[in-house]
């Protein structure tokens, strides 16, 4: 007999199976949220929420993670499915759709966890859903997902260490995704998110070692909720920094690495080209994954300025990352 959940009582089922049975049984298949929020003049505090569901696992995580004065925070919390795979739930932290595309509340008990969390993301842009991208090696999948981005203003408050500190007009973004990811042999993506007074710009890019593309799909979302515009072509020219904010190369760890700057480029649906020059420090490091979060301080060639998310990750690129920390990493030859 198959399992049932509460869930399953509504019309939100894709495949002939009860939902908590997914299209590909996998190890790496995850549904997972995520929410980003930072100042929007400067590079202080960096807030991160997720929460995500694994299937093959039948578990439930939730991740509190950024920087918050010169702390770097980590904490992970976990719960089985027990029935319930879908309430937004997994404590000490929750998550509220109070209204989809439009509010979302997020919370930590913080008698509970080192980090408290009361804030509500409010949307300042249109949603923008990606499409769904696949990379192989031979015949495993090592990435088959699908994507949504928005752009949000976020306000209420977090406490840490006994102090309670105002989130007031944060900006920021959220993600959704879905579908299978390896990460730890997965060569290279890069994810912006790009925070400028009048729209958002957003973009997921994917390369194999040698740089070859194997993915580009993004948006440019004006804060007058009018339709996003798709991003139909990306380039970069980033460099990691040292102490020093000297380039310098990431090498097996990075452990020497304090910084990213550079320039990127987006072509966008419309024919507009929008070039962006950006520096920034660490908000959050991945460790044996490679890379992280950094918190960026960025500017358009027309001169408007904003602050920004860049994520670069990998296990393997001739720039970012040249040498390979994991095996069977798909080459693209």
């Amino acid at each position: 007999m198959p399992k049932l959940t509460p869930a399953d009582e509504f019309f939100y089922h894709q495949i002939p199976e009860p939902l908590p049975n997914v299209v590909t049984h996998h190890p790496f298949w995850r549904e997972s949220l995520f929410f980003i929020m930072h100042p929007r003049e400067t590079l202080g505090d960096t807030i991160v929420l997720t929460m995500a569901q694994f299937p093959h696992a039948e578990i439930m995580d939730a991740m509190q993670l950024g920087v918050i004065g010169r702390k770097a925070i980590y904490l992970k919390h976990k719960r089985a499915f027990d029935g319930d795979p879908h309430t937004l739930t997994v404590e000490p932290t929750s998550i509220e759709i109070v209204e989809p595309y439009k509010e979302v509340k997020l919370w930590a008990d913080g008698t509970k966890s080192a980090v408290g969390m009361d804030i509500t993301f409010t949307a300042r842009t249109r949603e923008r859903g990606l499409r769904r991208g696949t990379m192989k090696h031979g015949h495993e999948t090592i990435w088959d997902q699908s994507h949504m981005v928005q752009s949000g203003v976020f306000n209420g408050s977090y406490t840490f260490k006994g102090t309670t500190y105002e989130v007031r007009d944060w900006w920021g973004q959220r993600d959704h995704s879905w579908g299978i990811r390896d990460h730890a042999r997965c060569p290279l993506w890069i994810w912006l998110a790009i925070q400028l007074p009048d729209a958002m710009l957003a973009v997921w890019h994917w390369e194999y070692p040698n740089g070859a593309r194997v993915y580009t799909d993004g948006g440019y979302a004006p804060t007058d909720m009018s339709e996003p515009i798709p991003v139909t072509d990306f380039t970069h020219d980033l460099d990691w920094l040292d102490k020093d904010r000297k380039v310098t190369s990431y090498g097996l760890e990075g452990e020497h690495v304090r910084g990213l700057s550079g320039r990127v480029s987006f072509t966008l649906g419309d024919g507009r080209t929008i070039g962006i020059e950006a520096s920034g420090k660490w908000a959050f490091r991945y460790g044996p994954m490679g890379g992280g979060l950094s918190r960026m301080k960025v500017e358009t060639d027309d001169g408007r300025e904003g602050t920004a998310i860049y994520e670069i990750t990998g296990a393997h690129h001739h720039h970012y990352f040249p040498d390979a920390r994991a095996d069977n990493i798909p080459s693209g030859l």
